[in-house]
């Protein structure tokens, strides 16, 4: 009888949880939670009721008859919480409906050029954080990418065409950029709206809004950053160039100039010529030191994954577009990996 009982408190307690609410948005319905699948491309009508079945970590389980699957994920902005919003009778418009970054922008329709919307972010967060708490140290992550894809080979970045065999990739023999983080390391995702913020954490990178870069930088972002065909580089942008002091932009020609120079120093080529070898942290850092300055190794940090050297990660100051002068400014650190193999290309 009480495990009856405890039965049906549990079942009423799932019904009680469901109710019936019409969209404010025509939102795109999902099969699963990361929005990479959405079959018959099935679109929200504010016309209809749905069932809300769960909420979870910013968004919504909902049932749409008549659909396979029928249960389907969209995001919690895709339903007001104002009951008077949930009757298109009482509602206005759509369209009237308005958002605020930061508090700041008002009257600003929704839009769904998520490249518009870049842009005006872009534009308040300048505005509002060009000349604020600016950070004095930097974190840049460097990626050795064959070791990256030995254990990332379902990435995008680390499959080749059939077209591609016999021409090397950047990567092959480079260090590509995966970030640069401004310091401390709990400084992240300035300005951003929350939203991004979940979106982000989901690694729903594909749903972030395309940043407004110009052709030439997008052109060499692309070769420096090769987890760029995954969306990388907008993660990183929201994560931690927000944070960085300036518009995306110039955010990512910065990156692209330390990445440059490491690559046509002398650490660059010692690490092409130790393709397939094994080095230790001693000569890594005595590389810096001889190209970069005495000292500027300490400044440097192996990471290592399954014994294969991963990346690098530089610990640098600020005020100076010179890597050297970075690196003399930037805290020293330890590193807890103290060798690896530099993997070739290819499993």
């Amino acid at each position: 009888m009480y495990k009856t009982l405890l039965s049906l408190m549990f079942f009423s307690s799932l019904l009680l949880a469901r109710y019936e609410a019409y969209p404010t948005e025509e939102c795109p319905a999902f099969n699963n939670m990361k929005h990479t699948k959405n079959t018959h491309n099935v679109q929200l009508d504010l016309k209809k009721k749905y069932t809300i079945l769960q909420h979870h970590k910013g968004q919504n389980l909902i049932l749409i008859k008549g659909e396979q699957p029928a249960q389907r994920w969209v995001d919690d902005t895709c339903f007001s919480k104002d009951k008077e919003l949930r009757d298109p009778m009482n509602v206005k418009p759509v369209e009237s409906k308005v958002v605020r970054i930061e508090d700041e922008l008002t009257k600003t329709s929704i839009s769904t050029d998520l490249t518009e919307h870049a842009k005006k972010y872009e534009k308040e967060y300048t505005k509002k954080y060009e000349y604020e708490n600016i950070s004095k140290q930097y974190l840049l992550t460097l990626s050795w990418h064959n070791a990256f894809c030995e254990t990332h080979r379902y990435k995008k970045e680390c499959k080749r065409s059939m077209f591609s065999f016999g021409r090397p990739n950047y990567g092959d023999k480079h260090f590509v950029l995966h970030g640069l983080w401004p310091q401390p390391k709990n400084r992240l995702y300035c300005g951003v709206e929350k939203h991004y913020i979940l979106m982000d954490k989901h690694k729903q990178w594909n749903r972030l809004p395309d940043l407004d870069l110009n052709a030439e930088t997008r052109k060499r972002l692309q070769k420096v950053m090769p987890g760029y065909a995954s969306n990388l580089h907008k993660h990183e942008w929201i994560k931690h160039g927000t944070c960085y002091g300036t518009d995306a932009n110039r955010y990512y020609e910065d990156s692209i100039r330390m990445v440059e120079q490491i690559n046509a120093s002398k650490v660059g080529d010692f690490f092409k010529k130790q393709i397939g070898k094994r080095v230790t942290l001693y000569q890594v850092r005595a590389a810096f030191d001889r190209n970069f300055g005495v000292g500027t190794g300490k400044r440097v940090e192996l990471k290592c994954n399954k014994g294969l050297i991963s990346e690098l990660w530089l610990h640098l100051g600020s005020g100076s577009d010179n890597l050297g002068d970075l690196l003399k400014r930037g805290k020293q650190t330890r590193s807890h990996c103290q060798g690896g193999f530099v993997d070739k290309a290819g499993f």
